[in-house]
């Protein structure tokens, strides 16, 4: 067992890579009551293109990791979800762009909960019938989504940004997309992207890590599986330039909403400074677009925005892009606006004192951040299968100045780069 200290943190994780392959990390927290655990795949929803080394490239139709997540709880003999509860532990999954994460949260009886989470993750279980039935149940999702104004602003925004690549596809897939799945094609999946030396078990809270650890080792080696094989996915090229440069729904809402993206040539960056990358765009778009700032505040009192307005960031090796917005009465005049302001900071650069500020607000939420296992739990996976340390985050934006969060404003905030969806009154 490896153990990694992080002195300035003052955290220690525990790390074990099993003879099938599966990573362990458990993070104790000395003190805390409650207890996350999450079972990760490397396995998303642009994972539609792939093979192991060696063999066939195998196209899925869209959807699938996200219906092979809801098809993990169906067991022969009783619901998972009773199980859990039975012994106190609330339990969840999601599937993102790149991961499906299996979870619970627990004050009691971890270990039982942890024994439940491994198994059933690693005990597949599809019919025909049962597949079929799910079917209807995520197209009653997917049809839900569709009349929800956030959700199609959203993605009508990425799709409006990406030609190719797959990240462009709701998560759930579309009605068409799902109704090609099979019970065959599913388990296809599950024994390409399931098997453990492809999956991270991650625990965080008031644990032994020896116990944990020890837990693990006992209940993989009771098991078996054949030797992992790297996993090769496949994208399409990815032209530079957006699909639409604009893009207009309607729907039932009581104000529009607007979204604006600004799409990443290429992703030129790996490792580590692929989170410098991140964290600077992150801190960049605070300075510029952050509750406290005149942009937003004149915004605001213009009544433009609202609460509602927001910004994020999205980062891979494949994909980048930020989406900027919320409600407003008036797309095209906040659309105007924003732009007109942010090509006079380009100008004028981020201000020096904002900068420095924020900068300091943004590590403290990173340390405060450490005292919520749950908000740990939720991102230490995702860093990890890119190839990055959470707690190497803390550096990055120590590490980051004035000068490049301006080089970033100016580099990444390209007219040609950008996209506009926009939900508007029937």
């Amino acid at each position: 067992m490896e153990k990694l200290h992080y002195e300035r943190l003052q955290e220690t994780l525990y790390r074990e890579v099993l003879d099938n392959g599966l990573e362990v990390v458990v993070l104790p927290k000395s003190g805390f009551q409650k207890t996350y655990a999450t079972f990760a795949t490397r396995y998303g929803s642009v994972d539609n293109h792939f093979a192991h080394v060696g063999t066939e490239p195998t196209r899925v139709p869209d959807g699938i990791a996200h219906f092979l997540e809801h098809k993990m709880f169906e067991e022969p003999d009783g619901d998972i979800f009773a199980t859990f509860a039975s012994h106190g532990a609330s339990a969840n999954a999601f599937t993102s762009f790149d991961r499906t994460v299996y979870l619970f949260s627990a004050t009691e009886h971890v270990t039982e909960n942890l024994t439940t989470l491994i198994n059933f993750v690693q005990n597949p279980y599809f019919t025909d019938e049962n597949v079929e039935k799910e079917k209807g149940i995520i197209e009653q999702e997917i049809n839900m989504y569709a009349d929800n104004a956030d959700w199609r602003v959203y993605f009508g925004l990425i799709e409006a940004m990406y030609q190719n690549h797959p990240v462009h596809i709701d998560i759930a897939g579309t009605v068409d997309s799902i109704r090609k799945i099979d019970k065959e094609t599913l388990y296809h999946c599950y024994n390409t992207f399931y098997h453990p030396s492809n999956m991270l078990l991650f625990v965080v809270g008031g644990v032994d890590p020896e116990e944990i650890i020890a837990l693990v080792r006992s209940n993989q080696a009771a098991k078996n599986y054949p030797p992992g094989k790297s996993i090769s996915r496949f994208f399409d090229d990815e032209p530079s330039k957006v699909r639409n440069k604009k893009v207009i729904q309607k729907l039932a809402v009581s104000l529009p909403k607007c979204m604006i993206g600004f799409k990443e040539k290429a992703i030129t960056v790996t490792g580590s400074d692929l989170l410098q990358q991140e964290v600077t765009t992150k801190l960049m778009l605070d300075c510029l677009l952050g509750t406290s700032t005149s942009l937003y505040q004149s915004l605001y009192e213009e009544q433009l925005i609202s609460d509602s307005f927001s910004h994020e960031y999205n980062i891979d090796s494949q994909y980048g892009f930020s989406i900027i917005g919320g409600d407003t009465p008036d797309p095209d005049q906040l659309v105007t606006k924003l732009l007109a302001a942010v090509e006079q900071i380009k100008e004028t650069g981020l201000d020096a004192t904002v900068f420095e500020r924020i900068k300091r607000k943004k590590i403290g939420n990173f340390l405060r951040m450490l005292n919520s296992p749950e908000a740990i739990a939720g991102e230490f996976t995702k860093y990890r299968f890119r190839g990055n340390d959470l707690f190497d985050i803390l550096h990055c934006y120590e590490k980051c100045t004035l000068a490049d969060a301006n080089a970033r404003l100016r580099e990444h905030f390209d007219a040609e780069q950008m996209s506009i969806s926009i939900v508007n009154h029937l």
